[in-house]
Parts: C-alpha cells; sequence; structure tokens
C-alpha cells in the first residue's frame, strides 16, 4: 500500500513541475469526451422532441384522411371559374370501419365545416371540424379551461364549440373566450372550451397532420351535419370551389400497440377495396413513424458517436507521443531510479499512474465541458435570431433541443480512461525497459 501511495505521489508531482504540459497533453481528451457527450446530447434531444411531436398524434391511432385526388381522377362538375369536388371518406365508409373493428378502443370522425370564422371585426379561414367527445381522449388533448364537447351536446345538436389556444388569442385577444360568440360562416356557436397549446406548430406532428392543430375548432358532429351540411366552400381570387366531403378523417384508436400494424393493414384493404383507384385517402400510422424514428435516430446517434469518437482517438495518441518524449526527458532520472534500486515494475507504474491522471482528469473535466456544452446549445439556440449580424441568417422558429444521457456519459468518460491507459502502456514499457546503465550515462 505504502508503495502504490508512493508511486501516485511521485507521478502527480511529475505532472505537476510541467503543468501547462500536462493540460495539453490532456486536452484531447477533454475535447474527444465533450464532443462525445454534446453530439449524443443533440441527437437525443432531437430524438425525443420527433417522439413527443409523434406521439401527440398517439402511438395507438391509426388516422384515416380525406385527400383531394388529382383533377382527372376526381368526381367533379366544372363550370368556367368554380367546380365542385366531391371526394373522400363516406358515411357508410365510417360504418363498415366501425363494423369490422368492433374491439377498438374508440372510432372518431371528423367533419371539416365552414370557411370562416370571425368574431366581430376580426376572421381567418376556418379551420373547424365536427367530431365527438371521444376525440378529446383520442388525439390526447387537454382543456385548458371550461369542458370537451359532451355526449349531451352531441344530443341536443347544441351550437356550442370548443377552440384551440391559437384561436383564442388570436380572436379573443383581450376578452374571455368562455361563454363568447364565434360565428363560423353565418352560424353563431357558443364557446364553452379552450384547449391547452399542443405544441405541433412548426414541428414534425404539424406536418404529419397536416395544419396546426392550435387553430382548430370543435362542434358536435351532429350539429355539423344538420346545420352546416356535407358542402366546404373555398373563395380566392374571384374564383370558388366546393368540396363535397362526408368524413374529413377518421381516428382508429387500436386496443394496444401490438395491434396497431395489424389493424392499419385491415384498415388499408378495407378502403383500397372501397376506394380502388380514387386516391382520396391517405393514411397515417403514428406507431409506424414513431419506430422508423427510433431506428433512424440510433443510426444518426451512431455516426455522431463514432465521428466525436475519433477526437478520442486522437487525443490518445498525444497522450502517447508526449508519454514518449517524456520518456526520453527523463531518460537519466530512469536511470538513477534504477541504480538506487527502483524496480522496472515501479517504473512501468509510476508512468501509467501519470497516463491514468491525465485521461482521467482530461475525462472528468471534459465531461463537465460536454454538459456545459450541451445546456449551452439549447439556451443560445432561440436567441441566435435576436442577435445583431448573425440574427439574420436564422429561422425565428430554430430551436436544438439537447438530452444528456447517463449513457453518453459513462460510455464517453470509459472510452477517455481506456484509451489513455491503453496508449500509455507502450511509453510505460519502454520506459521500465531502459538499461540502468545506458540511461545513467545519456545526456
Amino acid at each position: 500500500m505504502i508503495f502504490l501511495f508512493e508511486t501516485i505521489k511521485l507521478g502527480l508531482t511529475n505532472l505537476h513541475l510541467h503543468l501547462l504540459r500536462s493540460f495539453l497533453t490532456a486536452l484531447g481528451i477533454i475535447l474527444g469526451v465533450a464532443a462525445v457527450i454534446a453530439m449524443v446530447s443533440l441527437g437525443e434531444g432531437s430524438k425525443r422532441q420527433a417522439l413527443l411531436q409523434i406521439e401527440q398524434l398517439g402511438a395507438k391511432n391509426i388516422i384515416l384522411r380525406s385527400q383531394r385526388p388529382a383533377e382527372s381522377q376526381s368526381n367533379q362538375k366544372k363550370n368556367s371559374n368554380n367546380w365542385i369536388s366531391r371526394y373522400g371518406l363516406r358515411r357508410d365508409d365510417l360504418d363498415v370501419i366501425t363494423s369490422n373493428f368492433p374491439d377498438a378502443d374508440a372510432i372518431v370522425p371528423l367533419k371539416e365545416v365552414g370557411s370562416k370564422m370571425s368574431r366581430a371585426e376580426l376572421s381567418r379561414t376556418s379551420q373547424a371540424y365536427g367530431t365527438t367527445p371521444d376525440f378529446c381522449e383520442v388525439a390526447k388533448l387537454r382543456v385548458a379551461r371550461g369542458r370537451y364537447l359532451s355526449d349531451a351536446d352531441l344530443d341536443a345538436q347544441s351550437m356550442v364549440c370548443v377552440i384551440g389556444s391559437e384561436v383564442a388569442r388570436q380572436l379573443f385577444k383581450f376578452d374571455d373566450p368562455l361563454g363568447d360568440t364565434l360565428r363560423i360562416d353565418s352560424k353563431a356557436f357558443t364557446v364553452v372550451g379552450v384547449l391547452s397549446p399542443i405544441g405541433l406548430a412548426g414541428g414534425a406532428g404539424s406536418a404529419l397532420v397536416g395544419r396546426d392543430l392550435n387553430l382548430d375548432v370543435h362542434i358536435p358532429i351532429t350539429t355539423a351535419r344538420s346545420v352546416m351540411g356535407d358542402m366546404v366552400f373555398r373563395g380566392s381570387g374571384g374564383s370558388f370551389s366546393n368540396s363535397q366531403v362526408e368524413v374529413s378523417e377518421i381516428y382508429v384508436a387500436s386496443p394496444d400497440r401490438e395491434r396497431v400494424l395489424p389493424d392499419s393493414k385491415r384498415l388499408k384493404r378495407i378502403i383500397d377495396s372501397r376506394h380502388a383507384d380514387a386516391l382520396d385517402v391517405s393514411m397515417i400510422v403514428p406507431y409506424e413513424l414513431l419506430e422508423n424514428a427510433k431506428k433512424s435516430q440510433l443510426t444518426w446517434n451512431l455516426v455522431l458517436g463514432f465521428i466525436a469518437g475519433i477526437s478520442l482517438l486522437v487525443g490518445g495518441i498525444g497522450i502517447m507521443n508526449i508519454m514518449l518524449a517524456t520518456v526520453t526527458e527523463r531518460t537519466r532520472e530512469i536511470g538513477i531510479r534504477r541504480a538506487l534500486g527502483a524496480t522496472r515494475k515501479a517504473i512501468l507504474y509510476q508512468f501509467l499512474v501519470e497516463t491514468s491522471v491525465l485521461s482521467t482528469g482530461g475525462g472528468l473535466l471534459g465531461v463537465a465541458l460536454g454538459i456545459g456544452s450541451s445546456w449551452f446549445i439549447q439556451w443560445i439556440a432561440p436567441r441566435l435570431p435576436q442577435m445583431p449580424i448573425v440574427g439574420q441568417y436564422f429561422s425565428q422558429s430554430v430551436a436544438l433541443p439537447t438530452y444528456v444521457t447517463l449513457g453518453s456519459v459513462v460510455l464517453a468518460f470509459s472510452v477517455a480512461v481506456a484509451v489513455g491507459l491503453i496508449f500509455g502502456i507502450y511509453p510505460a514499457r519502454r520506459a521500465a525497459a531502459q538499461d540502468p546503465i545506458v540511461a545513467l550515462r545519456h545526456d
């Protein structure tokens, strides 16, 4: 024990005598560890954000959506600068799907209604949908204030609506929306609830859904059918179009995740048989996207880790080079120690202690720098657009989420220590193999 303590003490003393050189030697390890942690945290942060956005759609959901087919394939009546187009899911499709999936947790239809939402002098293009109370649970929505639609609203065909957070912000800037009136086309609806921000705007989830869900307005589907009808009018630049779509979307919630992919294949067969060659229905399977995103991100993390690991390799080579130079520089010292009775084992341990301290200390500093860099990247990214000169090159929505995992820290530190030791063994063995007589004669 005394021998080990004295060896460690001697090694630390030698490093302290050349503090700047020791720090520069360990710099490769420091930067390598920091690079591994920072790059993996970037990949992990991006993965978690993407997975969160996809999971917002519901990992057990299968989403069918009516989509306008190519003009040549749609059933439309054209008249100069206006036309009527009939396409997409029908109510009998909904009935068939309901009968074929009796054990589904929920089957929820959405029906697009209206062309314009307005309040006083404020207005915006309609993004209103008739739906059922189950949609709140299926789509992972949360009500910030008030309530969501109820079965009583459906039975009574109530003229009530629940609005998204952005609708509340844009059309009810300084007023309480609850109990107030929102008009969809010429129909007046009483606001009974406001949804919490969903966080999909501009993200992967929003792109998958095809719209910002924070701008949605929900009304009872029975009201949508009886009061609003199936025709949706759109007008722009002197021309207009009428779209007749009975059901805009259908959410099918499978009983568990293992059933999602088989259920999606069954649904595809049903839709293909009922809409053969129409190309007017698309399908989104968030769980499938979730699994693909996980696989893609794992590959990306491995690539990032490999690239950053090269820095660790360079750091290890740097330690070996410096330690080899140190062996040459301290040849006479080694000879004196051998002449005074030091064994080759003692010389070997002394140099291994020095490389261990360099790699371990560099690893610890690298861990601190990597965690700090990850935090700084996440903090600085949203502020870049406001910075002078460089701000013009960044989007206002720029974000670089990071997430430091324990695994990346442990792996980076362990590899740093292992690299330092491996590359330090050769200089240590070379020092221990010195002939004491030749070493004493060294100038």
